[in-house]
Formats: structure tokens, sequence, C-alpha cells
């Protein structure tokens, strides 16, 4: 057989097939011994290098600079618009309550029902201001108004720590915002970015600046928690921002600024137990400063708007009685029979929902929008009464504090709420009693002239019976009705009122 046959016999093949396995065998085994590492037995340490982060991580880092640089560039851009306000003026203590700081940050070391003699001292304050606009050599700062009352001498603290004599330039006592001047031919001061307070939304960064208990040009972070917060102290109409970035004694008057390094607020008051920060500080919206900056400047003082009405707080059931449901609207109690309202044909029991096509959801809106509704203008007021749609065109006059406080012209100068069958069935009014409770008279107005007081039953108008709040606001706005007359129960005793002519 020759040798080429040899080999591809089959005995052959499968000798060859067994060395081959043979030979991978050695290879494998000695590249895993390779690997070993060699020991006599005792411990050996081997150094390692730092874990790497992982590309999430590095990403996280990276994002969380992004944010600290952001602080870093508003911190940069607003600091040097805001200023610290040192204040000696005049303070007054009256039953226990001290003008401005228990107002807008509470007192933890005086009881509320503390009483004195009102006693009139010098006192220091501090708080802060934003550089809002310069005109040659004048600055004008933006503050509260609570901040610069009663000023005898203000010095104002520019962030590089120079500093200047101010005049407070005018008032916004029912904002509570004042605007203070000084002058300096620096070109390096420069005034704020305001933005618009109108587009923030509930989440946004928010970033407070001033000189909280002086500790100068301060810088606090957080959100804004709310926004159109009404309530504010001192019947400031304004809808405020609620922010949980902290705020404290010496804020007042600060910037608070967005993420773009704009300011979109002004510091104002905080909810406290103890007067320090809690997480509830609110500042006036910049869009409400905006007019009032102008005026002050232009004219030394605000021009507000005027209705000529008084406004009630009626509950969900009494709203209902009325045929209101739950839409929402200002309810009209009172007119003042010369102003502007009466005039266009508003009257007591109205319930307004919209304004120039401004939805109206709550009484202070209304105070609000009608404030800074120009003097002379005319708008389109939507309202129901007695459950029908109406729409009036009203002109609005200036607000005057003697027109406004002037209640002898306020119709009707009472409001009255549904009859409680507890009262009947408790034995303290006779069965089959019907009317309406009467739950507030107010001084010098003609129901207060007339005689009526808190808790009369009112059981009839002009010698009708009345048994609905529907049937009183009808009586109350006939227009075929000049003279009025009220019966009343009170003390068990039927009275009727002397006969008023209204005006």
């Amino acid at each position: 057989m020759s040798l080429i046959k040899h080999l591809y016999s089959k005995k052959i093949f499968l000798i060859n097939l067994v060395l081959v396995g043979i030979l991978i065998g050695f290879a494998a085994a000695f590249s895993i011994l390779a690997r070993v590492p060699l020991s006599d037995g005792s411990s050996i340490a081997h150094a390692e290098s730092a874990p790497m982060l992982s590309v999430d991580e590095a990403g996280a880092v990276l994002q969380a600079k992004a944010i600290q640089s952001a602080f870093n560039q508003v911190s940069r851009s607003v600091l040097p618009s805001v200023v610290e306000l040192d204040v000696l003026g005049t303070s007054t203590i009256n039953g226990g309550e001290e003008f401005p700081w228990r107002f807008f940050f509470g007192d933890p070391e005086t009881a509320p029902d503390e009483k004195s003699v009102p006693e009139e001292f010098e006192e220091r304050g501090l708080g802060s201001g934003i550089i809002v606009r310069k005109d040659g050599k004048k600055i004008y700062i933006l503050t509260n108004n609570h901040v610069v009352s009663g000023a005898k001498e203000i010095t104002i603290k520019l962030h590089d720590e120079r500093e200047f004599k101010g005049t407070v330039v005018g008032t916004d006592a029912r904002r509570d915002l004042a605007v203070v001047s000084f002058e300096s031919a620096d070109a390096d001061i420069r005034p704020a970015r305001l933005g618009n307070s109108d587009a923030i939304e509930v989440g946004d960064w928010a970033i407070a600046i001033g000189s909280p208990f002086g500790l100068f040009s301060s810088v606090t972070v957080g959100v804004v928690s709310a926004i159109g917060r009404d309530g504010g102290p001192e019947g400031n109409i304004s809808d405020f921002i609620q922010t949980d970035a902290s705020i404290n004694r010496g804020n007042s008057g600060g910037a608070l600024a967005n993420i773009d390094g704009e300011v979109i607020g002004i510091n104002t008051w905080i909810a406290s137990t103890t007067g320090g920060s809690v997480g509830l500080g609110f500042s006036i919206p910049i869009n409400n400063a905006v007019r009032v900056i102008e005026d002050i400047i232009s004219k030394g003082s605000v021009r507000y708007g005027w209705l000529g009405v008084l406004l009630s707080d009626l509950p969900k059931t009494t709203l209902g009685e009325l045929g209101f449901g739950d839409k929402r609207g200002a309810f009209i109690g009172h007119v003042f029979t010369d102003g502007p309202a009466a005039k266009s044909g508003l009257k007591p029991g109205d319930f307004v929902t919209e304004i120039d096509g401004k939805p109206i959801a709550s009484l202070d809106q209304l105070v609000r929008i009608v404030g800074d509704l120009s003097v002379g203008s005319r708008s389109t007021f939507k309202l129901l009464r007695d459950s029908k749609q109406v729409e009036l065109k009203v002109t609005i006059e200036e607000r005057k504090e003697t027109s406004a406080a002037d209640y002898s012209r306020l119709w009707p100068g009472l409001e009255v709420t549904s009859l409680n069958p507890d009262l009947i069935e408790k034995g303290k009014l006779p069965k089959g009693t019907k009317g309406l409770v009467v739950t507030s008279v107010i001084a010098k107005s003609p129901a207060a002239a007339l005689g009526l007081k808190l808790g009369d039953v009112l059981t009839g108008m002009n010698e009708i019976e009345i048994d609905s709040l529907v049937q009183y606001y009808r009586i109350l706005n006939d227009p075929r009705s000049s003279k009025f007359q009220f019966t009343v129960l009170r003390d068990g005793q039927t009275l009727t009122t002397l006969a008023l002519i209204r005006k």
C-alpha cells in the first residue's frame, strides 16, 4: 500500500485526531496556569485603581454643576441691584401692636393680648430695596412702604458697601410699596432686570436676595410654592407669590428673582408663629409694581380706580339661596349712592362674574382689577341679578378716601341671612316666625340711622312680609320704591322703623 493510502486509511486518521486533541489540551492548560499568580502561601496585596464613575453618575454631577452655575450667575446678576436700607424713624406702640414688624413678621416675645399706653419713640429699622431705574444722576429704588414708613433718615448701602442718603419719593399704602431715591454719577450702578411675574409657574426656581437680620447681601434658594395668594397684612390688595426660599426680617423690599436673573417679586411678609422663617414667604408680583413705580416717579403718588361698592364674603349656602350656585364671582353687598357703580346701574345683591372679559374668581381679584383700571375708563361688567345675566358699562372714577369712607351714602348698610329654624325650635323665637336675621349693621350707614341692630329679625319691608333673601333684594332694588320702612322682631317685640328716602 502506498504512503498516501496509509495516511488516508481509517486507523491513521483516528491516531492523528487523538494527537491534535492532546496538543490542544496542553495549550489550554498552559494558558490557564500562566494566569495564576505565584504564591508561597502568604497574603499578597494588589494595588487597584479608583472606581470610575458610570456614564449616568458623571451626567448627574454635570447637571448639578450646571444648576450651581446658574445660581452663581443669578447672584452675580442681581446682587449689585439689591441694596440695604437703614431707616431711622418714629414708631408707635398701641395695645401691644407695633407697626410694622408685628403685622409682617410676628413678635414671639410679646403676647398678642398685652396692653400698653400708646407711646411714640424713635426706632431704627432695616430693610432691602431694588434699584429699578436710573435717570441721569438720580437712582430710584423700589421697596416696601412698611420699610420706610415714618422715616426721618434713610441710609442706602450698595452691594459694594458704599453708602448714600436716601429720600422717599412716594408711597402706595394699598400695595405696601414705596420708591426711594439717591444721587450718584457712578456709571456702574445698574438697575435690575424686571421679569414677567404673570409668566411664572408653581415649581419654578425662586431666589430671594436681601439683608435678613442685617446679614448683608444674602441669597437663599427655593421654589415658587403658589401664586395668586390673597389676604396679606394691613389690607394689602396684591395677589402674592408664595415661596419657600428663606425670608426673614430685613428681606422686606428685597428681590425675588427667577433662574434667568430677572426680578419677579418684592419680598414683603412671612407667615410665622415664631417671627422667623418657616418656609412661608410672600412676595408682591413685580407686575403689580410696574404702574406704581411709574406713577410715583412721574406724579409722586398712585391714582386708583374706584367702583363705589362694598363687597360681601357670603357662604356658599347663602350664594346658593340667591341662585348663584357654584359660580365664581364677587357679591356686591352695598353701593355708594353717589358712586360710579350706582350711576351705572349696579345694585346691592349683584354678583359680578366678569370685567372686560376677565373672569372674577374672588372679592380680592375684583378689588385688584378695579384698582388698576384707569380713572375715567369705561369697563364692561357682566353679572348675575335675580338669576339673570346682566351686562353694564361702568365709568371708573378716582378713589378718594373721603368718598370711600362716607358711609352715610352707603346703601343699604345692613346684611342679612336666612332664619335658622333652631332658633324657633329652642323657643328663642315664636313659632311660625318668618324673616331674615340681621348679621351686620355698618356704622353711620342708613341702616344704622334707622336704629337696626345686630340680631334683629327682619320680617317685613314696606309692609310686605319677607321670608327669603331673593325677595329681600327684589324689594330693595325695586325701581318703583324710593321710600323704605323695615319691620323687625326684637326681644319679642315687633318694631317698625322710620321711613327712609333713598337718595
